[in-house]
């Protein structure tokens, strides 16, 4: 702005620089030279803090991997929304072949036209989209996360009719090749996911992210612990005191937006906690593992028998996964009896085996009566996963329990 003479008001700790036009005047410097002069009125320690401040931050980023300088950063809660995309695709899957199936398998259309409903299932994959690119912060992502997996479901349900010639939505393969693309989706769920903790910068901008939200409707106390936790896993990251700054700014908020998603899997966490903690879980887990691997070698004897019609080779696979489950139980049963987070963890590679190799093989033989077994595998390995859970949060709190007694004699 400018003062009533026409000349620049000048802010505290800054020098007025002459026009170019003007004569100058001896002695005077440049604006890039006056800041870095001795003497400049504070100049030279202010371009020193600036400096050393920049160099700080240049080196966070470089210490960074490339996805993360690249902007690319996983949020905390995407397992979250990719389950829920998958449980709601095999959802959509079951219960529409069942309706087909009660209601006579009818079509919609007339006069030479059928309207399919991988139609609706691509219409709903879009609004997902479309809701996602539309709005900052995590308020739309359980929506997008439901709405894309009926719409995925709908879609992968006519998988029969894109690879055969006759548009065959009967195709016998059709239930095996949709578990298999279900597989590939939570492998590479785990390897984003799964395969790496979280760093510093994610859990910092993963905050910025909740903030968002937080900034234009407030923050309900578990919103707002959400973030006071994210910004303690963030550390001293570049921006973390300004985050809490904003945090300390955010007005609060009585009424908590509706996240069916979230609600859903804390009950589901809830319910398989305290399953855990009856004595009699171990052998329910036990029970179910050896009932599916019983009920997989009679599919691979069957199939070899030729009573099961499918080609011998899917009996072989059968078998041998069933083999490899066996001996991954065998192994948990006995590293059980020292350590029973270890016998969780061999346990829960028999369910993988299982999971991985016989059950696909299962689903080519015995189609859609698979399900059963499929689902007592998928409990089986979420009680499993609780256990290993917070067998590792003992370990960190055992491990930070032990550090804070080491520290003060190290002094």
């Amino acid at each position: 702005m400018s003062t009533p003479g026409g000349r620049a008001a000048e802010r505290p700790g800054e020098r007025h620089v002459a026009p170019a036009a003007g004569p100058a005047r001896p002695g005077a410097a440049s604006g890039a030279h006056a800041v870095g002069r001795p003497g400049g009125d504070g100049g030279t320690d202010h371009g020193a803090h600036h400096g050393a401040h920049h160099g700080v931050h240049h080196a966070a980023l470089v210490a960074r991997d490339r996805l993360l300088r690249s902007g690319v950063v996983r949020d905390t809660a995407a397992v979250r929304h990719v389950v829920a995309f998958l449980v709601a695709t095999v959802a959509t899957v079951l219960l529409t072949r069942a309706f087909l199936a009660l209601a006579g398998f009818p079509q919609i259309g007339g006069g030479g036209l059928h309207v399919a409903h991988v139609l609706w299932g691509g219409l709903l994959m879009a609004l997902a989209v479309v809701l996602l690119l539309s709005y900052v912060g995590p308020t739309p992502r359980p929506l997008a996360s439901v709405l894309g997996g009926v719409g995925f479901g709908l879609f992968v349900d006519e998988i029969g009719k894109f690879v055969t010639a006759d548009n065959d939505y009967f195709f016998a393969p059709t239930p095996a090749m949709i578990y298999v693309v279900v597989v590939v989706l939570v492998l590479v769920m785990e390897l984003v996911h799964g395969r790496r903790a979280h760093q510093p910068a994610e859990y910092l901008a993963v905050a910025a992210d909740r903030l968002a939200a937080g900034v234009a409707g407030g923050l309900t106390d578990a919103g707002r612990a959400e973030v006071e936790d994210l910004l303690r896993r963030s550390g001293d990251e570049p921006g973390a005191a300004e985050l809490r700054r904003v945090l300390a700014a955010v007005p609060h908020d009585d009424v908590a937006v509706p996240d069916p998603v979230r609600a859903s899997v804390l009950r589901l966490d809830a319910t398989l906690r305290a399953a855990v903690a009856r004595p009699w879980a171990r052998y329910v887990v036990s029970t179910a593992v050896v009932l599916v691997a019983a009920q997989a070698v009679a599919v691979g004897i069957g199939v070899l028998g030729r009573t099961i019609d499918v080609v011998a080779w899917v009996g072989v696979v059968v078998l041998v996964g069933v083999a490899g489950t066996v001996v991954c139980a065998v192994l948990a049963v006995i590293a059980g009896r020292t350590a029973s987070v270890q016998g969780a963890v061999w346990m829960r590679r028999a369910v993988l085996v299982s999971l991985l190799i016989s059950q696909p093989f299962v689903f080519r033989a015995l189609e859609w009566v698979a399900v059963a077994g499929l689902v007592v595998d998928l409990v089986a390995f979420g009680l499993l996963e609780v256990v290993l859970r917070d067998g590792a949060q003992r370990a960190r709190e055992r491990a930070e329990s032990s550090g804070a007694q080491e520290a003060p004699q190290t002094r």
